[in-house]
């Protein structure tokens, strides 16, 4: 009778046991490194079957349970990841977060470090963005300066964070630090990474600061990772590059390359049957589409992605393709469709700790829909706007804030407008109305910037000294309405 693979193993002796268990650990390491994540599951059959299945680890060694249980972990998130499977992410999280406490008893800190980076993931995934940055930093003190592949893996996953996190120039210097380690690698999968995530720093910055030379750049990073992902036959990642530049080429306004990109992206996502980033994919090419300005086949494109991400557990991802699909809705004159997909949106990305995901969707809301919206709901998106996006560092995001700043204090003054009866000249000179009207006009940018008289000022178009004048001298009845004026510190040093 033929034995299985598993009754082979069964039937080793244990020191030839742990040697082929070894061996067989090390493979699946590779593979999944490699993106190869269901042939990994597959050898490692002997231990582990499906996603949610306790490893067999009963009577192995502490660093080969450690050792198991951390490949399965980290299995479990990338194959739940792409095939969107609920729960996976937590199951992850714990078989990882099991194993990082071994090897922490064993005093094995590499192992720590990396079992983090694994964890940090996972985080990553559902949209844990602080607690994956808190992750990360530990990985990387962990480590110091230990030239470690790990430590090249804690910084390159810091920066993705830093950056959907808003914070493009923190992730831009990571980056530009941390190059000449990843050049010393030999590791073509993570530096074909790390070349993609510079590119997807420096083309973001690069458009929000319009500057040519950073597009530039990018493209030539992107052109280094596919060489380094082809080289390592990371047929999964390449399809990410291939969708990272069409984001370019749309920006540039080049749509027909950027849909051959995504083509491209698509095509091997397909043979590989990724749920999560094909769901991903078809969020970009609706994105695409917006630009074009056919909403029609944007809002068809965004609802599959929506579908995608509903399967799964990837929240971020999801309050992202909610937020593209409330647009494309909103230019198709189905408001309240979008609106409820932004509200969708905002209480998504909340309850998975995103608030600039969340903050974003608020933003839309403003753009999109403030012809339906009363001035109230306006009010109440931009505050939590400016609240979600207090850190964001991107240029583009801060320009939305102001644009929807007046937005929402022209929209008050119109609709004030509407409900005030046309001043009687008999009973008001020309001098009352203007002052009546510029009074109107600074209480509704003082309450729009919650008292601030700088922020109000930049509303109104004028300097602060200039603002600050005016409430003084013929506006002093407004005073009560901005926040009091901090006392400047006294300089320590004295001149004499």
């Amino acid at each position: 009778m033929k034995m299985n693979h598993t009754e082979t193993i069964g039937k080793m002796p244990v020191a030839k046991l742990s040697e082929r268990t070894r061996e067989m650990l090390s493979s699946a390491k590779e593979l999944e490194a490699a993106g190869k994540f269901e042939e990994a599951r597959t050898l490692l059959s002997p231990f582990w079957q499906r996603i949610g299945d306790r490893p067999k680890v009963d009577g192995l060694e502490e660093p080969i349970r450690a050792e198991v249980l951390l490949r399965v972990g980290t299995l479990s998130g990338w194959i739940g990841s792409a095939s969107q499977i609920p729960g996976a992410q937590e199951i992850a999280k714990d078989l990882i977060s099991e194993s990082s406490a071994i090897f922490a008893r064993l005093g094995q800190t590499e192992k720590v470090a990396e079992a983090g980076v694994d964890l940090g993931i996972c985080y990553w995934r559902a949209g844990a963005l602080e607690e994956a940055r808190i992750t990360f930093n530990d990985a990387i003190q962990r480590l110091g300066n230990l030239e470690s592949e790990q430590r090249l893996r804690a910084i390159l996953n810091k920066a993705i964070v830093e950056q959907v996190s808003a914070r493009s120039k923190e992730a831009l210097q990571m980056l530009s630090d941390a190059e000449p380690l990843f050049e010393k690698s030999s590791n073509h999968a993570l530096r074909g990474k790390f070349h993609n995530e510079y590119a997807t720093v420096l083309k973001n910055v690069g458009l929000a600061e319009r500057r040519e030379d950073y597009i530039d750049r990018s493209l030539m990073q992107f052109t280094a990772a596919t060489l380094n992902l082809e080289l390592a036959g990371h047929d999964r990642f390449l399809s990410v590059v291939e969708n990272n530049i069409s984001s370019v080429f749309a920006h540039l306004e080049r749509f027909e390359e950027a849909h051959e990109h995504l083509d491209r992206a698509l095509a091997i996502v397909a043979m590989l049957d990724d749920k999560g980033q094909r769901a991903q994919f078809e969020d970009t090419r609706a994105r695409v589409y917006l630009r074009q300005g056919n909403f029609d086949q944007a809002e068809t494109n965004a609802r599959s992605a929506v579908k995608g991400f509903r399967a799964g557990d990837e929240q971020s991802n999801l309050a992202f393709a909610l937020t593209t699909h409330a647009t494309a809705l909103a230019r198709l004159a189905r408001s309240s469709e979008a609106m409820a997909s932004l509200n969708e949106a905002v209480e998504v990305a909340r309850q998975a700790g995103d608030p600039e995901t969340g903050g974003l969707a608020s933003l839309t809301a403003i753009e999109e829909l403030s012809s339906f919206l009363s001035p109230a709901e306006l009010r109440t998106h931009y505050r939590s706007a400016k609240a979600a996006l207090a850190h964001s560092q991107h240029p583009g995001t801060n320009f939305r804030l102001g644009e929807c700043a007046r937005l929402v204090l022209d929209t008050e003054e119109n609709n004030a407008a509407a409900a005030t009866p046309e001043p009687d000249p008999s009973k008001a000179s020309l001098e009352e109305q203007v002052l009546s009207y510029e009074g109107e006009l600074i209480k509704r940018a003082l309450q729009a910037s919650d008292g601030s008289v700088t922020r109000a000022a930049r509303l109104l178009g004028v300097t602060h000294q200039g603002l600050a004048f005016i409430l003084n001298g013929r506006q002093k009845n407004l005073l009560p309405s901005r926040k009091p004026a901090k006392p400047r510190r006294r300089s320590i040093i004295r001149f004499h």
